[in-house]
């Protein structure tokens, strides 16, 4: 199947498998969010100047 052919199709190219439900709202890495969440504290963004 070409890509014109899949742009004009009505089916979805990817299917969402609905066993993933069981995960919304859950946290599935905890020590990842927390260092996530250490380097964003500490994280200088630069600071617009006025011209």
């Amino acid at each position: 199947m070409k890509v014109e052919d899949l742009n004009k199709a009505k089916i979805p190219v990817v299917k969402i498998n609905k066993k993933l439900e069981e995960f919304k709202g859950k946290i599935l890495f905890p020590e990842k969010l927390e260092l996530a969440n250490k380097l964003l504290e500490k994280a200088k963004l630069p600071v617009e100047t006025s011209k």
